[in-house]
């Protein structure tokens, strides 16, 4: 008896030894974690020897995109709200989509043939830059770049960028598919807890840890994680394993740019050619379907340009009593016909990008809701065609007014001859694009109308000039951890996107509108590749204007950072000298915001009232 127990004791402890042997976790998936500067070192791309464990009393930590680097999102001015979820979600496209793909960031302003000699000049926070400088100078200092981006698709070109900048870490964190330790992420944010358990663990004698993060809702899971990991080090609710840390989770201003409009569309059209090149190759009875970039044309006008734009808002004779929230400025066009034009139309008017002046001839205001100015053509024999009674550019709205009814406008009061002034016009359309299955059974002119119920002609009589929501139909699923206010999925109207789920609702999946048909190459609709070169791609994306809420005309980014902040004045807020934002936007300023820059396009929130989908949740 007395051997029969000392045998099993001795064939249990054999076992325990078995088991926590590296090979046995690596073959069963069970994790035997080392916490040593040289275990921690296999989770950085860079193959740098650490600091010793005695050396190190702080921890600094740096998220990537719009913490340190302006990462560009999809344009809201460019796709319509489902399709940038879309393009955010990983499940909808073979190859990942936008947050998956690494030419999206290398195409980041001129792209990286010229950006890299330049270190992307312009597109860092230049205030992060300095306090990782500052890391840099504290010897007792762990200085590391933590992002969710994938080890596997972005190692090199992050290395490459930080190398362009001079910007030195000690760990360079990306997500891989499988941890050290063979652990599995359910999520970005799981990937990084995981992480800074594991730094903190490695690093026992550091007194405090300094996270640098821009999405709010991130900076709750940290802080409440955090939170967690210390009450677990105090003895509550766990076992002690290193003692509390001094934790603080700092909030990054909103860095969110965007792509040249041109180079976007090139883009996404390659992931869209990719996808589907990747379905070919795949077995039938999956359910991913091919794909198609479509446009989805709201008028037809002759689009103003923002300096005659401008001049046009002087005339709207706005009372001062009216608050800057109730109205909505236009100026933008004068319609030639809702929805896609017809060929003989278009062929009347000119073509598209044909140019044509205008003279300022009277202006009304209907029921002191709708501000206009009529015109003529210069010359008054040129040839021109309007669904509207008259030609005449819709100036400003009051709230709940609607566009068309300026055509029931009767009475127009002559302008002052200091104030009738010529104007340029150039034919174009007011779209956005989208991202959808394949139909065969479309045709050109049925793909331009994202919902089939309504796939009709439309009549001059309509009302098409109403703003359509931005608004991203998300869900999801969040994982029981302390991400759950933090992780991706989830539904909103503003923030930033960067990958992850969304709502599969009824016939829909990812976002991506259903209809029935076959697959293939769809005969009757044209490419955005068969576009040419990206000099015919481009002006053809000049004709259009991409602006998802009719204010403002739009332009390729070239010019001054943050349009969010593009300020005009009202015709009575000019007496006042004050500067309301265009479209009711608001920058919102945060700590260790960026100083504005130059060159990147984008800032803030999109769409009116500083409303847009909600980035956050697509992590």
């Amino acid at each position: 008896m007395f051997l029969a127990a000392a045998r099993f004791k001795q064939i249990n402890n054999l076992g325990r030894r078995i088991m926590n042997t590296s090979a046995f976790a690596a073959l069963n998936g069970v994790a035997r974690v080392e916490y040593t500067p040289t275990a921690m070192g296999r989770w950085s791309i860079l193959g740098k020897q650490l600091p010793a464990v005695n050396k190190i009393k702080a921890i600094h930590v740096y998220d990537f995109d719009n913490t340190l680097f302006k990462t560009p999102l999809p344009n809201p001015k460019i796709w319509n709200g489902p399709t940038i979820g879309t393009l955010s979600n990983p499940d909808c496209f073979v190859n990942g989509g936008w947050w998956h793909d690494s030419r999206i960031l290398a195409a980041t302003g001129e792209g990286i043939e010229k950006e890299e000699p330049r270190a992307w000049n312009g597109w860092w926070n230049e205030r992060i830059v300095e306090l990782i400088e500052l890391s840099n100078q504290q010897k007792d200092a762990l200085c590391v770049l933590l992002t969710g981006r994938s080890e596997s698709g972005f190692s090199e070109l992050i290395k490459r960028m930080i190398a362009s900048k001079n910007l030195d870490f000690d760990l360079v964190s990306l997500k891989p598919a499988v941890g050290p330790d063979n652990q599995r992420f359910a999520s970005t944010m799981n990937f990084k807890q995981v992480f800074l358990e594991t730094l903190m663990e490695t690093y026992k004698h550091a007194e405090e840890i300094r996270i640098y993060e821009d999405r709010p809702k991130h900076v709750k899971g940290f802080r409440d994680w955090l939170a967690w990991y210390n009450k677990k080090q105090s003895g509550i609710g766990g076992t002690p394993t290193r003692g509390p840390i001094t934790a603080e989770v700092v909030p990054v201003a909103d860095m969110a740019t965007n792509l040249d409009p041109v180079a976007e569309v090139a883009e996404v059209q390659h992931l869209v050619n990719e996808h589907n090149a990747s379905l070919s190759k795949r077995r039938r009875g999956t359910r991913a379907e091919r794909l198609m970039i479509k446009k989805t044309v709201f008028y037809t006008g002759y689009m103003i340009n923002s300096t005659d734009q401008q001049r046009l808002l002087t005339l709207a004779q706005i009372p001062q009593s009216l608050a800057e929230a109730d109205l909505k400025y236009h100026a933008n066009n004068i319609l030639i016909c809702p929805r896609p034009c017809q060929a003989s139309i278009l062929e009347k008017v000119g073509g598209m990008g044909s140019k044509m002046k205008w003279e300022v001839t009277g202006t009304a205001c209907f029921e002191n809701s709708i501000w206009a100015a009529c015109v003529k053509p210069v010359p008054s024999t040129a040839k021109f065609h309007t669904d509207n009674p008259s030609p005449f550019v819709v100036l400003a709205l009051r709230k709940g007014a609607r566009p068309v009814d300026a055509g029931k406008i009767q009475n127009w009061q002559p302008v002052p001859p200091d104030k009738a002034f010529l104007f340029e016009t150039t034919v174009g359309e007011k779209v956005l694009l989208r991202i959808e299955q394949e139909d065969l059974r479309e045709g050109e002119y049925e793909s331009m109308f994202a919902n089939k119920a309504h796939k009709r002609r439309h009549t001059g009589g309509e009302d098409d000039f109403r703003s359509r929501a931005s608004n991203v139909h998300t869900g999801g699923h969040q994982q029981r951890q302390f991400h759950q206010a933090a992780g991706r999925g989830g539904g909103g109207h503003q923030g930033r996107f960067r990958g992850g789920s969304q709502a599969r609702g009824r016939g829909q999946r990812g976002g991506i509108t259903k209809n029935r048909g076959g697959r293939g190459g769809g005969h009757h609709y044209k490419s955005l590749d068969d576009l040419g070169t990206k000099d015919n791609q481009s002006s053809v994306i000049q004709q259009m204007s991409y602006e998802d809420d009719s204010q403002r005309s739009f332009n390729p980014p070239t010019g001054p950072a943050n349009p969010g902040q593009y300020q005009y004045q009202a015709p009575h807020h000019q007496q006042q000298q004050q500067q309301p934002q265009y479209g009711g936007w608001q920058q919102q300023q945060q700590q260790y915001g960026a100083p504005q820059q130059n060159r990147p396009m984008g800032g803030g929130s999109y769409g009116a009232g500083g409303g847009g989908p909600e980035l956050n949740n697509y992590y």
